[in-house]
């Protein structure tokens, strides 16, 4: 989505479409052999990018949340993890709350949520946890980006 239908997802949350978007990022085209994406973080490697992502050839990685919150049409934008127990539960409640929101009619919402993907990364499922937190998290900070019911005080 940070690549393939950015065009698209732009313009829908520009127009407040009234969807809701659950986007997995685990910096990596996990389902079709670990090609580097959008969201591929400097230095780490993918089979596109033996040597590990170079900013300097390959540009930055896309932070979407941030992106996406600076347009007016999104009524809520929330990047979660799932890392953890209590990262989990409070993933739950920002999709349940996308969906709420968008149920009211209010407009476009997007969960980001940051995820582990062992296979391609080479890791353990236990140090894709640990990755998630100790490299992926940094980059991209969880957190709410827009939401405009605490803005209104609904």
């Amino acid at each position: 989505m940070a690549s393939i239908g950015t065009a698209e997802i732009v313009h829908a949350a520009a127009r407040g479409e009234k969807i809701t978007t659950v986007f997995i990022n685990n910096g990596i085209y996990g389902m079709t052999g670990g090609q580097m994406a959008p969201t591929t973080l400097p230095g780490m490697k993918a089979t596109t990018a033996k040597a590990g992502r170079d900013p300097k050839i390959n540009g930055n990685p896309i932070r979407v949340s941030e992106m996406l919150a600076t347009l007016d049409g999104p009524a809520y934008i929330e990047r979660v993890s799932i890392s953890t127990p209590a990262q989990v539960t409070q993933a739950k409640k920002a999709i349940r709350k996308a969906f709420e929101i968008q149920k009211q009619g209010l407009g476009f919402t997007f969960v980001e949520v940051v995820s582990t993907c062992p296979t391609n990364w080479g890791l353990t499922p236990v140090k894709s946890m640990e990755f998630v937190r100790e490299k992926m998290i940094p980059y991209y900070p969880l957190g709410v980006y827009k939401d405009i019911t605490a803005e209104e005080g609904k």
